[in-house]
């Protein structure tokens, strides 16, 4: 594979991740999708990506599937679902049950933007 088709690739996922960047945080409501996107990386990569990056990150697996609470357990402020598919992970993130929004939204589609790639 030449150098190119390795930068498309790995441009890829943060392409989509920008593209979900576009919508205001006044516009996510609880448990609506802020970001719906795909990476190369495992799940377990990307979840040890956003605990060294977010605090209060509490891990839990249901199934295949990695979710991420950040925030308070019982009052989260998002909560990212990491699901293994055949070239590696899906990511999706939803506002949370708290009206907080700790760390900031841009904060953490940076955040999630970087561990995906």
């Amino acid at each position: 594979m030449n150098t190119f088709s390795e930068r498309l690739i790995a441009i890829v996922p943060l392409a989509l991740v920008a593209a979900c960047g576009s919508s205001p945080s006044s516009t996510a409501s609880n448990g609506e999708t802020m970001i719906y996107a795909s990476s190369a990386r495992s799940p377990s990569s990307i979840a040890n990506c956003l605990e060294d990056r977010l605090s209060s990150v509490h891990e839990s697996r249901n199934g295949n599937s990695m979710e991420l609470v950040v925030g308070s357990r019982s009052d989260a402020s998002y909560l990212v679902t990491l699901i293994p598919s055949g070239s590696g992970s899906v990511i999706r993130v939803t506002h949370g049950a708290s009206t907080s929004d700790d760390p900031p939204e841009p904060e953490l589609r940076f955040d999630v933007a970087r561990c995906t790639t």
